[in-house]
């Protein structure tokens, strides 16, 4: 396995970025099992769960200076043999620039807000909040996985999910009515750094603060983290609830994913995007 862990990121040596930047890299050194440095970054690849989206990406680590075709061949060719491609960007300047080539090429374009827990959580009402097996929760999870990608078998993505997070120690906290699971939340951690994974309420359960209250119960059932993260699309809602409950923007990646089935296409024409001139 080789890693090049001195490579230039977007996040400065030493700051909270490079501290969340970290925590993200430990789950791939824990999980891949070929990191290979590549021009700009790292292709990361766990051959035991193919599908797994995460952990099987082109990683830029830096401003590439190729067009987007030449980007997407590179990650055909890193990611042969998968049935999706992904390519994750820590140099958020150089993705936007990207954005609209990939849009257009059918590919879902996420940017994700890392935050970190800085003060505590004003007081609000409390739910019942237990912790549950890994697999209490199933049912939740396939409906989120149907709002997120209704395209997807959760079925054959759920033993590697499940797998992966119990390799990381994952814990799960549910609320119940009617003692039936209306909403979960998973933690994972390691000795100094914790991150809320997953919060999800059932639709049918959503508008009486329970989103926000299982948050809190994550935050309360983490008193000893020395870094506490949360992830938020930053161009979605969420992120101003976990800034309520003492949440602070640390980094920001952006994410371009193929679907498996996306009919692979070309990039339109003389503006598709390339290195700035």
């Amino acid at each position: 396995m080789a890693y090049r862990a001195d490579m230039a990121s977007s996040a400065p040596l030493g700051s909270i970025a490079s501290r969340a930047r970290a925590w993200r890299d430990s789950a791939h050194l824990e999980i891949c099992d070929a990191l290979e440095p590549w021009a700009y970054g790292t292709v990361r690849r766990a051959t035991r769960y193919p599908g797994y989206f995460d952990f099987n990406s082109v990683l830029v680590e830096q401003d590439p200076a190729m067009s987007i075709d030449d980007l997407v061949d590179f990650a055909d060719q890193a990611l042969v043999g998968l049935a999706h491609r992904r390519i994750d960007f820590d140099v958020v300047a150089a993705a936007e620039r990207y954005r609209p080539g990939f849009e257009a090429l059918g590919w879902k374009v996420m940017r994700l807000l890392w935050m970190r827990h800085e003060t505590p959580p004003p007081p609000g009402p409390d739910l019942a909040v237990e912790q549950v097996a890994y697999g209490a929760v199933y049912d939740l999870r396939v409906a989120w996985h149907r709002e997120d990608f209704p395209t997807e078998d959760f079925g054959a993505h759920y033993p590697d999910a499940r797998e992966v997070a119990l390799r990381r120690g994952a814990r799960v906290l549910a609320v119940r009515e009617a003692d039936r699971p209306i909403a979960f939340a998973q933690i994972e951690r390691d000795a100094q750094n914790t991150e809320i994974m997953q919060v999800y309420v059932h639709p049918d359960y959503r508008g009486g603060g329970r989103g926000t209250a299982m948050t809190r119960a994550a935050i309360v059932a983490s008193p000893d983290a020395q870094d506490l993260w949360i992830v938020a699309d930053d161009e979605g809602r969420p992120k101003q609830l976990y800034a309520r409950l003492g949440f602070r923007p640390a980094w920001t990646t952006i994410e371009f994913l193929r679907l498996p089935g996306t009919p692979v296409r070309t990039a339109p024409g003389p503006e598709r995007p390339t290195r700035p001139r």
